[in-house]
């Protein structure tokens, strides 16, 4: 054994403990990366933006009620099946600048508004809610 040289054996316990010390720091990062969203904040998608304010948009993160979404829905259109969607019940404030398949997040708004629509027919969930859309993540 030289001087400044590890024997085997000690070397190879400080490697394994590195190696140890490296993944407990992964996991925990990789935890904290995946933190729910506080409570009445979601993450949506916008899957179908149809004629009239006919919106169907699912629900991608956070704890919803299911009684709240269609756990599973068929758009008889494309035959396409959604899972945990509701319809837009307030079309007339639901920013324009959102397309069909970007990501947003959202709180469950107050009121279903009343607003001027055309009535033409799309289909949607029968579930609907009403809801604000948030400018940033609510984390």
């Amino acid at each position: 054994m030289g001087i400044g040289i590890l024997p085997c054996r000690d070397y190879f316990f400080m490697k394994v403990l590195f190696i140890s010390i490296l993944a407990a720091v992964a996991l925990v990062q990789q935890k904290c990366n995946r933190e729910s969203l506080p409570a009445h904040c979601y993450k949506g998608r916008l899957e179908i933006k149809a004629i009239c304010g006919n919106y169907t948009i699912s629900v991608l993160e956070g704890a919803i009620d299911s009684s709240q979404v269609e756990n599973s829905w068929t758009d008889e259109n494309t035959k396409k099946t959604y899972r945990k969607v509701f319809a837009l019940a307030n079309p007339c404030s639901f920013p324009d600048s959102i397309r069909e398949g970007q990501e947003f997040y959202f709180t469950p708004g107050t009121t279903v508004q009343n607003c001027m629509v055309c009535q033409a027919y799309y289909p949607k969930p029968a579930k609907a809610l009403a809801i604000r859309v948030l400018d940033k993540p609510c984390r």
